[in-house]
């Protein structure tokens, strides 16, 4: 049980969300955009969230949208993570999100919900910051699609009423070679310790890191490092790790040293899966 009470809109179109949240707002309610409340339960039981109006987006049709349209793959940010596993249209992303908490977790976890949360590891990011997607925002001001590259940094740049209807993923992306492995410190659904995602576009490897940081990251340096085939394995792994995003994390769930030892064997892992597709 959270230790407050809120009221619980439900709205059917993307501009009834948004009339709600400025109307509730006005009203000073604190609102908040829903769509799988996963982490207002986790965090509103600790005191780190609170509101006194939630507006639950997954009856709103673009938000639940999921379908190959062109050269694009459209997924609404209203989808669990169980659902886009299943369907498969970005395998990536379905290898990546598939390790996330555990089955009955992942029925209720969205992607919208894992980008968006406070946590630090937020993995579904990770294949759409490879993949160079782009996301659809909404707000008074109107929609607005931004590529995420441009509006993720360690959190995704959202204005105070906005939320992430959907992210457009280009084919091309899709069908590239990738790589994707978690590590955790202890048990099969417990907290991740590392998770590492990667694509090969254009005989480069792109390279994307959850769990290392208070944040998941695309790091171009880290890239540009990793990617020097002058040089050999050991080197190109070495210079990645010396150009890392910092802090690194220092926790119960496992220390900065032992960290950067698990993404060391990772990054030779990641070279032997890819650096000859």
């Amino acid at each position: 049980m959270l230790p407050f009470d809120f009221d619980y809109y439900r709205p059917e179109t993307l501009n009834e969300a948004v009339e709600l949240f400025q109307y509730l707002d006005q009203q000073g309610k604190q609102p908040m955009f829903f769509s799988g409340g996963t982490e207002l339960i986790t965090l509103g039981r600790i005191d780190l969230a609170y509101t006194e109006a939630v507006i639950d987006i997954k009856e709103i049709a673009e938000c639940r949208m999921m379908q190959e349209s062109g050269d694009l793959v459209l997924l609404g940010s209203a989808l669990s993570l169980t659902t886009i596993e299943e369907a498969n249209l970005f395998p990536l992303l379905t290898k990546t999100a598939s390790e996330v908490a555990d089955h009955t977790a992942r029925g209720k976890i969205t992607l919208g919900g894992n980008i968006c949360a406070r946590i630090f590891y937020r993995e579904a990011v990770l294949p759409f910051l490879l993949a160079d997607s782009q996301v659809l925002l909404i707000g008074p001001k109107g929609k607005r699609i931004v590529p995420i590259n441009e509006i993720f940094h360690e959190q995704l740049g959202l204005e105070n009423d906005e939320f992430l209807v959907q992210i457009a993923t280009e084919n091309r992306f899709i069908r590239a070679p990738f790589f994707s492995v978690k590590r955790r410190q202890q048990w099969e659904t417990g907290y991740p310790l590392l998770t590492i995602a990667a694509l090969k576009m254009n005989q480069q490897v792109r390279v994307g890191i959850s769990g290392l940081c208070p944040f998941p990251f695309r790091s171009k340096e880290v890239e540009a490092a990793f990617n020097n085939r002058g040089q050999s394995a050991e080197a190109r792994v070495t210079g990645a790790i010396a150009v890392l995003p910092q802090p690194i994390l220092d926790d119960v769930e496992g220390s900065a040293e032992y960290r950067l030892f698990v993404l060391r064997n990772l990054l030779f892992d990641l070279l032997a899966a890819l650096d000859r597709v």
